[in-house]
């Protein structure tokens, strides 16, 4: 068997129990953290807190070279672990269906996704978010200013009332990973009066939520990564009253239906 397992969103103990279990009684390990990665642990805590040996793949060892791992799951039960949810990335799922066209069995044990916290820690409706974007680093696509698909994700969005969640682009290979004071600096200069919401360290002790205009969050610090940016649509006033209280938002300037 092949078992897909979250590691939720902060460190070894974010795990679900069903996935704890899952894990400490798996034959072999493997993990990759390219698609995302706990900031609050290292992967020496991992082996030591679930007592068991990781095998951390990069992306080739998982998109192009897979194949030791499939092998191993026709004979013993073999977890593979991601940070957040698993099958988020399409990356999974295409392992996934790899091992179904092996005969392997697979199992997926969720974790908590950024975006289900996101909601929690801000009080956005879940069910009113739209479709999501990532915000690369400018070096990344080589083009001036934004990308489209990042403006039209928020402007088809908003159109439509619906919250955005921007997900800030992360290098984890080479340890850099995009702040939102710098996300809401690119943001600004398409839309620099336009309502920001900060999310940094879900789901760690001390998570922080911070509303503010573009050009506002770009000159503030949010502390350690990992962080990401909500654009609010059209806020019910129980939204509206839990980004003033619990992101500081100015009421004002909220779109409120």
């Amino acid at each position: 068997m092949l078992t897909f397992i979250g590691l939720g969103l902060y460190d070894e103990r974010s795990i679900t129990v069903e996935g704890q279990e899952a894990l400490r009684a798996a034959d072999r390990v493997y993990a990759e953290f390219y698609t995302s990665k706990l900031i609050g642990t290292t992967i020496d805590d991992l082996e030591s807190f679930h007592g068991s040996e990781i095998e951390v793949r990069d992306r080739a060892g998982v998109e192009q070279h897979p194949e030791d791992m499939l092998e191993a799951a026709e004979t013993e039960d073999v977890v593979f672990l991601t940070a957040g949810d698993t099958m988020i990335s399409t990356t999974h799922v295409d392992l996934r269906l790899r091992a179904h066209d092996r005969g392997i069995e697979t199992r997926v044990i969720h974790g908590v996704t950024a975006q289900t916290a996101t909601s929690a820690l801000t009080g956005l409706q879940n069910y009113r978010f739209g479709k999501a974007t990532t915000l690369p680093f400018p070096y990344a696509t080589g083009a001036d200013g934004l990308p489209a698909s990042v403006t039209e994700t928020i402007d088809d969005n908003r159109a439509d009332g619906l919250h955005t969640v921007v997900y800030l682009d992360i290098k984890a290979d080479r340890e850099e990973y995009m702040t939102a004071d710098v996300g809401a600096e690119l943001l600004a200069e398409e839309y620099p009066d336009l309502v920001g919401v900060v999310v940094a360290r879900a789901g760690s002790p001390d998570p922080l939520v911070e509303a503010g205009t573009m050009s506002e969050l770009a000159d503030r610090d949010f502390g350690d990564p990992l962080h990401l940016l909500v654009v609010p649509g059209e806020c019910h006033l129980l939204e509206a009253d839990a980004l003033v209280e619990l992101a500081g938002a100015d009421r004002d300037a909220l779109d409120i239906d």
